[in-house]
């Protein structure tokens, strides 16, 4: 299973979750085997800075990613990820480490959140 959280940089691990997963500077891709993390990978985001809607799910997919984890999003993209297959939990918050443990222990569950800053662009 291939679980992608967007975040700043490429702190691995103990990266912090970006807070709008479209806009996020990178994915830190986590590869999990049977409850255990085989490896994890950084990966820019092209779309950061402009995208159109479906754009960042259809890029996530092509990466082969079955979970992502992030903290908001609009109802429009969650339709994009379900059309895709991909699985979203909305309203995590924090170190990546700690938020993939309570994935993986079964204790994260998918939570409203709205981004402290809108990043609607016109």
């Amino acid at each position: 299973m291939r679980i992608a959280f967007p975040v700043y940089d490429h702190r691995g691990l103990n990266e912090e979750i970006f807070e709008h997963f479209g806009h996020a500077p990178a994915f830190l891709l986590v590869e999990v085997e049977g409850g255990t993390v085989r490896s994890y990978e950084t990966v820019e985001n092209p779309h950061s800075e402009e995208h159109g809607p479906g754009v960042v799910p259809s890029f996530l997919a092509q990466l082969g990613v079955d979970v992502l984890i992030c903290g908001g999003m609009g109802g429009r993209a969650r339709l994009f990820f379900q059309q895709l297959g991909i699985e979203v939990i909305t309203g995590a918050q924090g170190k990546v480490s700690e938020i993939l443990e309570a994935y993986l222990s079964g204790k994260l569950m998918s939570l409203p959140y709205e981004p402290r800053e809108k990043w609607h662009h016109h």
